[in-house]
């Protein structure tokens, strides 16, 4: 081993030991830090997810070849490239440094996506300042279109297109316009932009101005733009204002549509206005003359007018004598009767009538009409007519708990108390008698001019049958009787002609000590009567007691007469006694005997 060590040392004196294997000479650690120091010099600090900017240094079939200044080069596929056909060696582009080297060991850019990073810093840019951008409108989509905005797809909503709706979307396709970003998600970065607010934002340049030029009392031209209910929107020419319904016309319109239409060009007044809140109030009624006053210089009260029904209300109607000129019909005018009715069962809107002028207010344009004095006042000769005692049917207009009315004739009405509806029931409520629309036979009981009132009975048409019921049903009678009603106190029993009885629940109590029910038949016996108050009070109870006391009462009396023939019997025997012979008494014993066998037997039988 020493030899060859030292053959070895003699063979190569002057062998350089800090040579690699490939011949290089190794560096001092001096050499190796100027080294690395002139090679990263000559590269590029940079950042994955980061833009930079590349020089094309060449082309493959497929590629373009970008230098970054990286120790290796990108490749980008040609077809982000496609808006750049004049692309050549040398020029300069920014992309986006995805990975700097992949499983390959490739250096990843993308074209496409740095200009859509450098669209997204852009647009949040113009966003922040509140700048409008450009877009290229591209495709239509569910609920809106596709903007390209700086290279970067945003979504125009339709209800940010336009101020007014717009019903084809697709005719916005291909057109450059102009935008405002107005929604930004910075998670999933999608945009949301608005062409609406850019007119939004001149028609409020517009609304200022016009209204730092408004008066009151102004006449502005302007287009019908919109109709509702309510009203009629004028476009003003930048600005809208609203012509309310009720300063359309003097006269009453239920619809705007009936006066105006769409797109019609019309002079308004100017009736109001708001600064802050930019609102505007318009008339066109106020460029004609109020009707009132030329309202006929010869109409006073009294005067018959003619005219339309345009409204009806629960206290009357209105009725249109001339555009504008209104007169109301208290429902009390409308008829002479003392029941008011609904004015709706007098007339209906539309209708042409004729009225009288009962006051008239030219100052406060105010007038009331009425129809009724248009016809005879039905209580002029109403004693004539119906004097008291007189028969006469009438229909049954209405009902209350203490009577119902019946109307006579139009205007003439009676009250037929409840009290007056019959003889022998007692009516708790009309309605339990006759029925409304019914017609119904009455007499004249009183006519009171004053109060325009007439008292009418029903009953009075028939004799008082109480005079005959005080014999017929006099107390202690005994009666057949259906039960009609039980309650906890009292039950209503029917008894022949029709008369209805009381009975108190305790002397419902039969013989087999159960309580009678209803529509059971039993026998009553009349308690008490008053032909005063119509009232009879019945017991069944009583009609089953008194068979029984009368039977003992008759074996009382019997006995009574025993004793008594007996006590006779002795009476003749004690003053017989001397003159008596043992025969003659001995016959009284017999006799006495058969007698007191007599009474043994009967009371066995009992």
């Amino acid at each position: 081993m020493t030899e060859t060590t030292e053959q070895t040392k003699t063979i190569t004196p002057d062998f350089d030991w800090s040579m690699d294997k490939e011949g290089f000479s190794t560096y001092s650690p001096e050499e190796h830090q100027q080294l690395v120091s002139a090679y990263e010099n000559t590269l590029s600090a940079i950042t994955e997810k980061e833009i930079v900017k590349g020089v094309v240094v060449g082309f493959t079939e497929k590629e373009v070849v970008l230098n970054i200044g990286f120790k290796s080069d990108g490749l980008i596929a040609r077809t982000e490239f496609r808006d750049m056909p004049e692309l050549a060696v040398g020029d300069t582009v920014e992309v986006l440094l995805e990975t700097k080297e992949d499983a390959l060991g490739q250096l990843i850019l993308s074209r496409k996506k740095a200009i859509s990073e450098r669209a997204w810093e852009n647009i949040m840019k113009a966003h922040t300042n509140d700048e409008i951008v450009n877009g290229l409108v591209k495709s239509r989509t569910k609920g809106g279109l596709v903007v390209d905005v700086m290279g970067m797809d945003t979504f125009l909503p339709g209800s940010q297109i336009d101020t007014k709706p717009i019903k084809d979307y697709d005719i916005y396709v291909g057109q450059t316009m102009q935008f405002k970003v107005v929604k930004a998600n910075t998670v999933f970065k999608n945009i949301v932009i608005s062409h609406k607010v850019l007119i939004e934002e001149d028609i409020e340049a517009q609304k200022s101005e016009i209204l730092s030029k408004l008066e009151k009392g102004q006449v502005l031209e302007g287009t019908v733009k919109n109709m509702t209910t309510f009203g009629v929107f004028i476009d003003l020419g930048g600005v809208d204002g609203l012509l309310h319904i009720t300063d359309i016309s003097w006269g009453r319109i239920n619809h705007p549509e009936e006066v105006l239409k769409l797109d019609q060009k019309l002079n308004v007044a100017v009736i109001d206005f708001d600064d802050e809140k930019k609102r505007i109030s318009l008339g066109l009624k106020q460029l004609t003359p109020h009707p009132w006053e030329g309202f006929g210089e010869n109409i006073e009260v009294g005067s018959k007018v003619k005219g339309k029904i345009v409204n009806i209300a629960d206290y009357g109607a209105f009725l249109e004598i001339a555009a504008g000129v209104e007169g109301l019909i208290h429902v009390s005018e409308m008829s002479w009767s003392q029941h008011l009715r609904n004015p709706s069962d007098f007339m209906k809107i539309g209708d042409e009538i004729d009225a009288m002028i009962l006051t008239l207010d030219k100052v406060e344009r105010k007038m009331s009409l009425g129809i009724k004095q248009l016809h005879p006042d039905p209580w002029t000769n109403i004693a004539e007519k119906y004097p008291v005692g007189s028969k006469h049917k009438g229909i049954v207009r209405n009902m209350t708990n203490y009577g119902l009315f019946v109307e006579m004739e139009e205007g003439v009405d009676g009250l037929v108390h409840v009290s007056d509806l019959s003889w022998t029931k007692k009516i708790k409520h009309p309605n339990e008698f006759v029925k409304k629309d019914q017609e119904i036979d009455v007499l004249v009981l009183e006519v009171d001019l004053e109060t325009r009132r007439l008292s009418l009975g029903h009953k009075q048409l028939d004799e008082n049958p109480w005079d005959a019921f005080e014999t017929l049903f006099a107390e202690g009678s005994i009666h057949e009787g259906t039960v009609l009603k039980v309650e906890d106190k009292s039950a209503t029993i029917a008894l022949t002609y029709g008369v209805e009885g009381y009975a108190p629940t305790k002397q419902l109590v039969k013989e087999d000590k159960k309580t009678a029910k209803e529509d059971e038949v039993l026998q009553f016996r009349v308690t008490e009567f008053n032909k005063g108050n119509k009232r009879i009070v019945l017991s069944h109870t009583a009609v089953w007691k008194g068979v029984v006391e009368e039977k003992v009462v008759k074996e009382d009396k019997k006995k009574e007469g025993e004793k008594e023939k007996v006590s006779k019997a002795a009476k003749k025997l004690n003053d017989s006694t001397e003159k008596s012979t043992f025969g003659d008494v001995e016959g009284l014993m017999e006799l006495k005997a058969k007698m007191d066998k007599k009474s043994a037997k009967e009371k066995t039988k009992e």
